[in-house]
This record gives structure tokens, C-alpha cells and sequence, in this order.
């Protein structure tokens, strides 16, 4: 059951989630607010699963709201105005519902929400068989085992899949590095994760792959060697 809290200054607004969450079996809508700053302190003490926050609200927006938040919590922004999305993706919400919202819309976000929940309360002894990418305001599940090769350019990462189209989303190598399963995946120079398996050969400091011939750095030469016993 995915514990959410609802946060809109116009009483109407809170009323459609609560009805439409009512339509769903697993969100369990504990609290709502008319007052960001009320809301804001109740978090503070009582974490939740989900948020629905409208962007605009007198005293603290809904941006800075779930900005002032130390916990991870999932959140999907409720607006009328479309010019926040850019915003809602840079701070990782699930989903972004212009009003007047449906109830299509609004079951097709509190899915990906616990979907994504799902994902990441995965015990240990099921493994790591899929990561969520946030590309295309979106949260995409990609299958590990489907990873061609992903290539870092600047601020945003190609992920190339088996079958699928390639996936581009906004953050660092750095970022989807932390993602990976270390044991699986490895970095060979400043704008490449290889998965392992698809290795065929390695010689001087080139990695060969049976579509592609990858370089490898310098910085990254010395775990290459450990890891596959190289001299």
C-alpha cells in the first residue's frame, strides 16, 4: 500500500484526488492540505510513500516544497500550467498531471508510481534485473541484460538496448554508474559503460565488442586490469 499525502490550496482540487484515489486499490491517501508550510511540517515528522502537489501555492510553491524535503519521496505534480514540466523532470517526479485532471491520466501515474516502488523495495535474493531511467518525462524500466553499451555525452547518457530504441536521458555517467551492478557493468573511458558479458577480447587498450571497438582511458586502465587479471 503506498502511503500519499495530497497538497493544493484549492479545496476542489484535493477533492478530485481524493475521490480518484479512492478508485484505487493500493494508494492509501492519509492526509491532505490546504497550506504547503502545514504539509511541509507533517512531513517533517510523518514520511510519506507519494505526493500530490500543486506547483502553484501562495506562501511555497510545490517546487519548493519537495526541494525543502530530506527524504526520498515519490512525487506527482498537479498544475494548470504546462511550463513547469522541464522543472517537475529535473527533480525526478513521477509524473506531471495538468488539470483538469482525468482519471485516465491520473491511473496511468499512481501506476508508474507503484511500479517504481515495487522496483526499488526488491529484496536482495531477487537481484538487480531492471533499473528505471527517467527519459521523455517518464520513468522507462530497462532490462539489465538487454544493455548494449551506454555512452556519456556531457550532461546526458544513449542507452543502447537490444531491440529497443535507445534511450536518452538527462544525468552523468556518474549518476547512472551508481545505478548498475557494479560486478555486471564496467567503465572503460570517460563516455562508456560496457556490460562485461559482451566483451569478446581486450588487447593493448582497445575493448572489442562484436558491433564496436572501445578505447580504453587511462584513469580507468588500472581496475580493468584487476578486474580481469591483465599484466
Amino acid at each position: 500500500m503506498i502511503k500519499a499525502i495530497a497538497i493544493d490550496d484549492e479545496p476542489l482540487a484535493l477533492t478530485v484526488i481524493e475521490s480518484f484515489c479512492k478508485k484505487v486499490d493500493f494508494i492509501d491517501l492519509q492526509k491532505t492540505f490546504t497550506q504547503p508550510n502545514e504539509a511541509l511540517k507533517h512531513l517533517r515528522k510523518y514520511p510519506a510513500d507519494l505526493l500530490f502537489v500543486d506547483i502553484h501555492m501562495p506562501g511555497l510553491t510545490g517546487i519548493a516544497l519537495v526541494k525543502a524535503l530530506k527524504q526520498n519521496t515519490m512525487v506527482i505534480f498537479t498544475t494548470a500550467f504546462s511550463e513547469y514540466a522541464a522543472v517537475s523532470y529535473e527533480l525526478n517526479a513521477i509524473e506531471y498531471l495538468l488539470k483538469p485532471i482525468n482519471l485516465k491520466r491520473f491511473q496511468q501515474a499512481v501506476n508508474k508510481a507503484n511500479e517504481y516502488l515495487n522496483f526499488i523495495n526488491r529484496t536482495d535474493e531477487q537481484g538487480d534485473k531492471n533499473i528505471f531511467i527517467r527519459a521523455d518525462f517518464s520513468l522507462v524500466q530497462i532490462p539489465l541484460a538487454d544493455v548494449l553499451f551506454i555512452e556519456g555525452m556531457a550532461d546526458y547518457i544513449k542507452i543502447f538496448i537490444k531491440g529497443r530504441k535507445t534511450v536518452v536521458a538527462r544525468m552523468t555517467m556518474k549518476e547512472i554508474s551508481e545505478k548498475l551492478p557494479e560486478n555486471d557493468f564496467i567503465r572503460v573511458n570517460r563516455s562508456a559503460i560496457i556490460p562485461q558479458h559482451r566483451i569478446e577480447h581486450i588487447r593493448n587498450k582497445t575493448i572489442f565488442l562484436s558491433d564496436r571497438e572501445v578505447s580504453i582511458g587511462n584513469t580507468y586502465m588500472d581496475d580493468i586490469i584487476k578486474r580481469f587479471g591483465l599484466k
